[in-house]
């Protein structure tokens, strides 16, 4: 994950585009790509936009993954960290045994 990370910021960095990210900005870029993302399924089948749009598809999730990890990064977050402790609290919200197989919300279970 940090390579990853570091292949990002020196992305950016190279092109000396630190100066415009912002956690705000970034999140509102992260917001429109994956509006962007959606984009690719409007008006179609889960299966229908998968099999014509795959490759925007990917770069659009990439752009969401992008804005993510740069958020994370710029706000001194580590991602394996958070996805655990996220992962940890899910856990407690939704006990396999109540929520195997539906998809209520927790507060309804």
């Amino acid at each position: 994950m940090k390579d990853l990370v570091s292949i990002i910021t020196n992305f950016r960095d190279d092109r000396n585009w630190k100066q415009f990210h912002n956690p705000k900005d970034l999140a509102i870029s992260l917001s429109l790509e994956a509006s962007e993302l959606l984009e690719n399924f409007q008006w179609r089948s889960s299966e229908e936009a998968v099999k014509e749009n795959i490759e925007n598809i990917k770069d659009e999730l990439s752009d969401v993954l992008i804005y993510s990890m740069l958020i994370a990064n710029d706000l001194g977050l580590d991602i394996e960290e958070i996805v655990n402790k996220k992962i940890d609290k899910n856990k407690r919200k939704y006990p396999v045994e109540k929520s195997f197989g539906v998809k209520t919300k927790y507060t309804d279970l």
